[in-house]
């Protein structure tokens, strides 16, 4: 006696898993209305903190500099731009883009100990490092035992 095992056939096709994501995000983007969520996309970021700064990258590919824009205003670090899509050319058939074109914004809440005035940005193969020292006092002093 052979052991036949039933394997459920899918009648309906699913969704591809990118388009599903693109879609709820269309949908999360629609509800979520401020801000920080009437942009096309967001860039990535790493933020790390050290004792005397902190960093946050972002990466941001295709865009130049000129189209960043580095803000501190109210105690908050604003990083916006825009990335502009090549011009489609004539005869080309696109079947895929996945890339994300248009303005983005990220906004940062800093911390009381953030000196707003000696904040540095750079930029440099598609990263954007911005750097935020710490003031003297935050930096702590540390006393020696006589």
């Amino acid at each position: 006696m052979a052991i036949v095992r039933w394997r459920p056939q899918n009648y309906y096709p699913t969704p591809r898993v990118d388009e599903f994501d693109r879609a709820v995000e269309r949908m999360m983007r629609g509800w979520l209305r401020g801000p920080e969520f009437d942009f096309d996309w967001n860039p990535s970021v790493d933020v790390a903190e050290t004792a005397d700064e902190i960093e946050v990258k972002a990466e941001i590919p295709g865009v130049t500099k000129d189209d960043i824009d580095v803000t501190v205003e109210n105690n908050r670090l604003i990083i916006s731009g825009e990335k502009r899509q090549e011009e489609e050319k004539e005869g080309k058939n696109y079947y895929r883009t996945e890339r994300a074109y248009g303005t983005f914004r990220r906004i940062f809440t800093l911390p009381t100990q953030a000196d707003a005035d000696k904040v540095e940005a750079s930029f440099e193969d598609g990263v954007l490092t911005v750097k935020v020292p710490k003031t003297e006092v935050a930096k702590g002093k540390k006393i020696a035992v006589k």
